[in-house]
């Protein structure tokens, strides 16, 4: 399975705010087949003497860069840490602290020195969910699979979750039509679903605590709208999968609910794609990374794509939002593109990490303003 930590709106808002004079921002591809981790340990060694040999081509205090060192040495021989892992590893340390994240999705390698971290990377296992669990429900049985992005689905045992809809209320059947008040007939069925349905949702609250992985429901009707109508987790999407689950296998299940996943990314980047094209006329859109600068320091973006992939080095002002570009990267600047989702979020825009393809003219980046500058 994959062991995954994505980190929350909190951690990315920590981190954005982080400043020190060593930040070394690492990514690499992993493997969770345990077996297979020697050859990440490897890159991460590589990745780390790339940073190292950055640091002290720029004179960096010696001291600082041997307390970096160690805790990166640390890392790499902790053989617990390396048993658990997902599809990449992020790693960002300074000389007092280091933090990792292991991420659903594969990262293409980087080693990023400056004086804040390099966050765009993490910003796509934030941005679009690449796993899910599904309540599969029905009258008759209720399962919750954990689907991950690219491993086989597992079902998850949940305590109290009730064994079907007749047990859940108490009753051998929901077909019972002796008068009961007004539980009795179709309407009395649709009162003992909606019971039901309650006390699933109660049972899942544990699980899904604290965390905003998408929950995708697959019933038939009425009890997909009737669940619906109960639900209480603010991650269900907004589209499940039609049809009686209970002929399904999970990995039948879990093939139907990555194609819900698949058709939510698609459709929020089609909604981008129009709403930036609708905004371009009214000089509210840009894909020019100096304007976008300009338009982030002073909090006009409403909504950013950002290529994950690329690194553009330079310095953004802190005054005025204008851009000086570097011809490669050094401990001496950051992220350009990384600066601006920063400023982007501090203002209470939405970010979104996505591969270039999916930017209008294949851009590093497209923004949409609240408002022409």
């Amino acid at each position: 399975m994959l062991y995954v930590d994505i980190p929350t709106t909190a951690d990315l808002k920590s981190l954005i705010s982080h400043r020190d004079d060593i930040c070394l921002s690492i990514y690499l591809r992993t493997s969770p087949v345990t077996q297979e981790t020697i050859g990440d340990r490897i890159e991460l060694k590589n990745l780390v003497k790339q940073g190292i040999h950055q640091l002290e081509a720029a004179g960096t205090d010696k001291r600082r860069v041997a307390a970096l060192a160690e805790h990166l040495d640390d890392l790499i021989d902790d053989d617990e840490f390396w048993r658990f892992q997902a599809r990449s590893l992020a790693v960002l340390a300074t000389p007092d602290n280091i933090r990792t994240f292991r991420l659903p999705n594969a990262l293409e390698p980087l080693v990023e020195v400056s004086d804040r971290f390099f966050l765009k990377p993490l910003l796509r296992a934030v941005t679009f969910p690449h796993a899910c669990y599904v309540l599969a429900l029905s009258e008759a049985m209720v399962r919750v699979i954990e689907v991950p992005a690219d491993l086989p689905a597992t079902r998850v045992k949940v305590e109290g979750m009730p064994k079907c809809a007749a047990s859940a209320v108490g009753r051998s059947t929901l077909n019972d039509r002796s008068p009961s008040g007004r539980i009795q007939g179709a309407e009395g069925q649709k009162v003992r679903l909606r019971q039901f349905a309650r006390k699933v949702d109660s049972s899942l609250r544990a699980l899904l605590a604290g965390i905003d992985i998408p929950l995708v429901l697959a019933a038939l009707q009425p009890l997909a709208s009737i669940y619906r109508s109960v639900n209480t987790y603010a991650h269900l999407t907004p589209t499940g999968i039609d049809g009686s689950p209970d002929a399904l296998t999970d990995a039948e299940v879990a093939a139907r609910a990555r194609s819900v996943l698949d058709d939510l990314y698609r459709d929020e980047i089609a909604a981008f794609v129009s709403r930036f094209q609708a905004r371009e006329n009214q000089r509210r859109a840009t894909t020019d990374i100096v304007q976008a600068a300009r338009a982030a320091t002073c909090g006009a973006i409403e909504t950013l794509l950002v290529d994950i992939d690329e690194v553009v080095p330079g310095k953004v002002s802190e005054v005025d939002g204008s851009t000086t570009f570097a011809d490669r990267p050094s401990a001496g600047s950051y992220g350009v593109v990384d600066e601006i989702a920063r400023r982007v979020i501090h203002a209470g825009g939405r970010v979104l990490g996505v591969r270039k393809i999916d930017i209008p003219g294949g851009k590093s980046l497209a923004a949409v303003l609240r408002y022409p500058i």
